[in-house]
């Protein structure tokens, strides 16, 4: 394999990434039995997706939990492998509050959990991003989709989340508390299609507004930071602003009589 033919293009994060992948190809290739991948946020997994689709002699599946999950692993097979034979590799995890004399805690209103809490909690074990799919939260637990080899490992080490002491235990898949995906559909016009402008109308600010969180970071095109509100989105681009959803751009049409784009957008709540 002609693994410089691929990586050229590429520099920092990416060529790592892909570096990363032709590696496990090439283990999938020599062990002939399916070699699985870290979790890959839909960006990385469209990146790795373009080199394999140029490798015929491999085929892949992705695994992350539910249907929709953002965080999937990917797994690397020869073309001649049955897929029918390839066991997910994941394994899920319940995280509560522990019960008290037998009983479980009163129910919450809110979620007694956030994200960025479990998440820090299971890297301050010493693990690795790539090894954690997603997390889903409802009032009184956390749910955690992560890679089937680091499970053990947390039921037997995982003991708190910030400040409140925790018990871990195995669930089905079946259990997951999956998120009910509400779309709202915006048909509208843009003057163009600069980010500024399609992400001022998904989120419902103005240009000048959002031009300033593009700026500051904030605004994420395909899971890529993009600093420049005259970038151009187009057809399937996905806009996201952590905390406030994401916004497909489903449709451009034709222009008004006045110059403006029509835009048909979806925004995930």
């Amino acid at each position: 394999m002609d693994k410089e033919r691929f990586l050229a293009p590429l520099e920092g994060e990416d060529r790592e990434l892909v570096a990363r992948v032709l590696d496990q190809v090439e283990l999938a290739l020599k062990k002939t039995t399916p070699v699985a991948t870290d979790f890959f946020d839909p960006r990385e997994r469209a990146l790795c997706g373009e080199v394999i689709h140029f490798l015929p002699e491999v085929k892949t599946l992705y695994f992350g939990g539910y249907r929709g999950a953002e965080r999937q692993r990917m797994v690397i097979m020869p073309a001649f492998y049955l897929a029918e034979a390839v066991e997910p590799p994941l394994a899920y995890l319940s995280i509560k509050l522990p019960t008290k004399g037998g009983k479980t805690a009163p129910a919450a209103t809110e979620p007694l959990f956030n994200h960025r809490a479990v998440l820090g909690s299971l890297m301050g074990l010493g693990l690795k991003r790539g090894k954690i799919g997603d997390i889903l939260l409802s009032t009184d637990e956390a749910q955690v989709v992560v890679a089937g080899e680091i499970a053990d490992f947390l039921l037997d080490n995982l003991s708190k989340v910030g400040s409140f002491s925790v018990t871990v235990e195995s669930i089905d898949p079946e259990q997951l508390n999956t998120p009910v995906e509400r779309v709202k559909e915006i048909k509208s016009t843009v003057a163009s299609p600069r980010l500024d402008a399609v992400a001022g109308l998904g989120y419902g600010v103005s240009r000048s507004r959002m031009a300033r969180e593009i700026k500051m970071g904030k605004v994420k095109v395909n899971w890529q930071v993009v600093m420049d509100p005259d970038y151009k989105v187009g057809t399937g681009d996905v806009l996201s602003i952590r905390g406030r959803g994401r916004v497909v751009v489903d449709e451009f049409g034709g222009e008004t009589r006045k110059g403006r784009l029509f835009v048909k957008l979806k925004r995930l709540l």
